[in-house]
């Protein structure tokens, strides 16, 4: 049976992502790798490594095994070789174009699933370039409205919102976008995740979710409504519960994901408990996108030290997507 094809991204030349790559290459992934990037690029990184790679052009054929430290290649040169630890906005082209190839990749079938290395953003806006991170980027070019979802062995956790800075947060939140979100994250957990029958905890806005309006009137203009249409509609919808007690193992056992308003609300939870066993998911994409819940760590880059643990974990979930996916069609 043929493995399934994961396009990879290296993501910043000058992070830890090349390094992470060839690790990842090196496991005894059951998957066919291919590598969008510059093929000296991974040569140094393997070099850093102590790794041994064996590189091969990729020609679109399908795979029945492979070799650990064998990885298939998209060659996408870099404008100026990197120097670790200090991203180059002249490579930020070279970062967008790998992350183009492995959209369109997918979205024509070369690719069974994109799984991405982190990249600096600040980097690419430096460049001139306006862009706020992967998950805004795949949903402009696949033409999709979609969902962040963090998910660990133990705890998947949605977001309302993304990269807001936190005085934007409540007008972001509106029962339009509140119904968007939890509609795909209930499809994506039943087609996805195979849960027949989600459980969603959403979490309130406000300190103790509003304290009945005293806090806030955010939970009563706009959750509790949203919430109590959707519910007529089928869903099981916890809440709005206060975040600071949502995560207690009593209510943990009540649901199978958490919805929260913002960035900083929950994630700090998940990356405390399994910061190298989280996986960051794209929900509502054509296509199955996984990547690592951490950043660059231009300080660890060129050390060959980086851990690969959430890079090997997002390409282990992109593994057990496709095969649900297919298992399905």
């Amino acid at each position: 049976m043929p493995l399934p094809r994961l396009a990879v991204t290296a993501g910043e030349p000058a992070g830890i992502g090349p390094e992470l790559l060839i690790r990842l290459a090196a496991t005894p992934l059951t998957a066919s790798l291919v590598a969008i990037t510059d093929r000296q690029l991974l040569e140094r990184a393997a070099t850093r490594c102590g790794v041994t790679i064996e590189l091969t052009d990729d020609d679109g054929s399908a795979q029945t095994e492979r070799r650990p430290g064998s990885l298939r290649l998209r060659h996408t040169p870099l404008a100026i070789t990197e120097v670790p630890g200090q991203p180059d906005p002249r490579n930020a082209r070279h970062v967008l174009d790998a992350l183009d190839e492995a959209a369109d990749g997918c979205m024509t079938g070369r690719y069974d699933a994109v799984v991405t290395a982190p990249l600096q953003k600040s980097s690419i806006n430096d460049a001139g370039i306006r862009f706020s991170g992967h998950t805004e980027f795949f949903a402009e070019r696949a033409h999709a409205e979609v969902v962040m979802m963090l998910a660990s062995p133990e705890l998947r956790v949605a977001l309302a919102t993304t990269h807001l800075p936190l005085a934007a947060v409540s007008a972001a939140i509106t029962q339009a976008s509140v119904t968007r979100i939890l509609r795909t994250v209930h499809a994506e957990l039943r087609t996805k995740f195979g849960i027949a029958e989600p459980r969603i905890a959403v979490l309130g806005i406000n300190p103790h979710a509003g304290e009945g309006g005293h806090l806030g009137r955010e939970e009563i203009d706009t959750l509790i409504p949203t919430l109590d249409a959707l519910r007529h509609e089928g869903m099981h919808l916890l809440g709005p519960l206060p975040a600071d007690t949502a995560f207690v193992p009593a209510q943990r056992r009540r649901y199978d994901a958490v919805l929260a308003m913002y960035h900083d609300q929950a994630l700090p939870v998940l990356k405390s408990e399994a910061f190298d066993r989280t996986v960051n998911l794209t929900l509502g994409l054509p296509f199955i996108r996984t990547s690592v819940d951490h950043g660059t760590a231009l300080d660890l880059a060129g050390s060959g030290r980086a851990d690969p643990a959430s890079l090997i974990a997002a390409a282990n979930m992109a593994i057990e997507l496709v095969a649900r996916r297919k298992a399905v069609a």
